[in-house]
């Protein structure tokens, strides 16, 4: 089977990652630790999420900020498979910045059993503007 195939069929199976592509063509995600650092300290992000594969250190990174300045973090799928979903190579964290879209990936992740790591809040701390 040809890569590209067996990556379209993973972005089919999973709701997540379809969205996300969809996120990243409305210009609605940043991607890479310093985009998403910057995204989650200056209130854009309305949803973290981190790669499963990525380092520890990586993961109690983003915990923390999201912890602190009130944004939801997830922890779902592989590097590999983040940044096929978003058309670029391997990225270990995602920030959503449009609190609409970040509803619909968060009920999809929901949907796939994918518990919120603790420390995020439900919502992100910008909800109401």
């Amino acid at each position: 089977m040809r890569p590209w195939i067996r990556s379209l069929i993973i972005l089919r199976q999973s709701k997540v990652l379809s969205l996300l592509g969809l996120a990243i063509r409305g210009h609605n995600l940043v991607s890479g630790e310093f985009q998403t650092e910057n995204a989650v300290k200056s209130g854009h992000a309305m949803l973290v999420i981190v790669a499963e594969d990525a380092s520890a250190n990586t993961k109690k990174f983003f915990t923390d900020k999201s912890s602190y300045y009130g944004v939801p973090i997830y922890q779902y799928g592989t590097k590999e498979n983040l940044g096929r979903a978003i058309g670029k190579e391997q990225r270990s964290s995602l920030a959503v910045c449009d609190a609409g879209l970040a509803q619909a990936v968060i009920k999809a992740l929901e949907g796939e059993g994918v518990c919120q790591v603790k420390g995020g809040s439900e919502h992100g701390k910008n909800e109401g503007t």
